[in-house]
């Protein structure tokens, strides 16, 4: 659509806005919008808030295409329609929110709406953590569920996620059934908002009753003896990044026995804003960096930190070889360190059962797989997102039990009493883990040099691009096109051998000019695979305007002593990506 078309569109709809039902605060902030005129009404009214397969995402602001009242308010009198032609009778719900600018007042949004829809609501009375949600859900066996959240994206952010019966991210057919019914609610004069006192009585509030309930499975997941009898005083700093860690992983690690646990104290308290950091994202280095600060003078083995919804989980350890004496670990090389801890101790203890299987997306290191194969489990290969893990545990149920898995977006998930990725109880083991590592006299930097010697040194390396607003969305359609039609003949002096492309669910080998079906849902991925086992991975993310790019390489042992020493073998795997981004375009 041209841009004067665009205007005229975002005009008409910002009118509509200036009259009731939207209330006299929304009414004067979208006039002063229209008087000023320009890109930033276009953007706020030219379309609607997307509600994708994972929920709803966007900026926080008036407009069609914001987060707001009345959008939030939309999307959950379509869930609600969804819900109640699924089960028409006793059907509810259970909400949860971050601590995020207005999470509480979306949530209690939410929470009206389905009481106005006659579906009885379990909402928590304050902030908590994405993976109690996921797990609240199936313990009070609610219909659905929903966590109010932005994950890791700046704080302008908001949105919020939608769970069904099982714990796990709506997937097909209901992600599908639930977008065509908020599709449906033509505008907020549908929406039943429960405002009454009959409808009031449909909320019950969550507490500590729920709260214990949920730390008992974290606590449940305890493999080292050692930690269950003494506890443990090594010394860790944490910093939840003003998130729902403070209410969730400080607690569990104390109840898991860690007594030496240094906060970041002005990174503790819930806030919206996030004002310590640019970025609430563990994924960043400067988002631990106050963390790494504070370890040096409380000689700490380790630094975690987590995201606003405490979803996610990222480390640093003490490496006299990095800049500053600290490195921080990427989500593969932190996962492949849980998957081999979980695994080892599972076969020491005698409980790994047939049918056991490890889990991990297409985006993710095929180390975590090859640690699981080793120990004679199945592995089960998924789409990127843990509502896929979710599924895959969901079609295993009576055959197979999920163990553990992860995704190099610093998430990973243990056991299966919780359905999404869940870093308080991924902290709670990785505390755990790096215990028994110095107890055995090595830390973690030395366990994953033993998992690289077994199993082959595994490098991975992302590079995100930010394209923001509709000319963002056409240059990320057209990079995709250019990897199906184009893609590159060598990469790194490797033989590009095979595309595998998601969304038409065809891998092409290029060595034989043959296609194949590929066995997964349809999705807007790209890999270009190399003879030499390197993988090139295009991925526009679903929840933020970027593109991702992936980058994977490995050498298996038996190539090491052409090589030299590890760290020899480490550098040569770093140089080789770095080749693949200067090729690619994405330095």
């Amino acid at each position: 659509m041209k841009s004067e078309n665009l205007n005229e569109v975002a005009l008409e709809r910002a009118n509509a806005w200036m009259n009731p039902p939207f209330d006299q605060a929304t009414q004067d902030e979208v006039q002063l919008m229209v008087r000023a005129g320009g890109e930033p009404l276009v953007e706020a009214f030219y379309t609607d808030l997307e509600f994708g397969t994972g929920g709803l995402r966007g900026l926080m602001g008036p407009g069609t295409n914001r987060m707001n009242k009345y959008t939030v308010a939309q999307a959950t009198q379509g869930l609600a329609n969804y819900i109640l032609r699924s089960v028409p009778e006793g059907a509810s719900i259970a909400i949860a929110h971050d601590s995020r600018n207005q999470s509480d007042f979306f949530a209690k949004v939410a929470a009206d709406v389905m009481a106005g829809n006659g579906i009885e609501v379990h909402l928590f009375s304050a902030l908590r953590p994405t993976p109690q949600l996921s797990f609240s859900v199936r313990h009070l066996n609610c219909t659905a569920g929903i966590v109010v959240t932005a994950s890791h994206n700046p704080k302008e952010y908001n949105g919020y996620k939608v769970y069904w019966s099982d714990g796990g991210q709506i997937v097909p057919p209901h992600d599908a059934g639930i977008i065509a019914e908020v599709r449906a609610v033509a505008g907020p004069d549908q929406v039943k908002w429960g405002s009454d006192s009959v409808a009031q009585e449909r909320i019950h509030w969550l507490g500590k009753e729920a709260d214990n309930a949920y730390l008992q499975t974290v606590l449940d997941l305890r493999l080292s003896d050692a930690l269950r009898s003494g506890g443990s005083d090594l010394s860790i700093v944490y910093t939840p990044l003003h998130g729902t860690g403070s209410v969730s992983v400080i607690p569990a690690l104390a109840a898991a026995g860690f007594r030496n646990v240094h906060i970041v104290e002005n990174q503790r308290q819930p806030d919206g804003d996030f004002p310590t950091v640019h970025s609430p994202n563990p994924e960043e280095g400067a988002a631990l960096s106050a963390a790494i600060e504070l370890a040096k003078t409380v000689d700490a083995q380790l630094v975690l930190g987590t995201d606003p919804d405490a979803d996610r989980v990222g480390i640093a350890v003490p490496d006299a070889a990095s800049p500053g004496g600290w490195r921080l670990l990427n989500g593969n090389e932190t996962g492949a360190l849980l998957v081999d801890y979980v695994v080892s101790e599972r076969q020491r203890n005698g409980s790994l059962k047939e049918g056991d299987f490890v889990a991990n997306t297409i985006v993710t290191s095929d180390l975590m797989g090859s640690i699981g194969l080793d120990a004679g489990l199945r592995v089960k290969e998924t789409l990127t997102g843990f509502k896929w893990i979710a599924a895959a545990i969901r079609e295993a149920e009576g055959t197979g039990r999920f163990i553990v898995g992860g995704e190099e977006s610093y998430g990973y998930m243990i056991g299966d009493s919780v359905r999404d990725k869940d870093a308080v109880a991924a902290a709670c083991l990785l505390c755990e883990l790096a215990d028994v590592a110095a107890n055995e006299g090595t830390d973690l930097l030395g366990r994953l040099a033993q998992i690289h010697a077994k199993h082959g040194a595994f490098k991975e390396a992302l590079v995100s691009q930010t394209k923001q607003g509709r000319a963002g969305k056409a240059e990320i359609a057209k990079q995709m096109e250019g990897f199906r039609e184009d893609p590159p003949a060598v990469l790194a002096g490797e033989r590009v051998v095979e595309v595998r492309d998601y969304a038409s669910q065809r891998v092409h080998n290029l060595s034989e000019g043959t296609t194949r079906p590929m066995d997964f849902p349809a999705s807007n991925v790209v890999q270009l695979v190399t003879d030499g086992q390197s993988i090139v991975t295009a991925r526009p993310s679903g929840t933020e305007p970027k593109i991702k790019f992936y980058f994977s390489v490995r050498m298996m042992p038996e190539m090491w002593k052409a090589v030299g020493s590890y760290d020899a073998v480490m550098h040569a795997l770093d140089q080789k990506i770095a080749q693949l981004k200067t090729q690619m375009g994405v330095v």
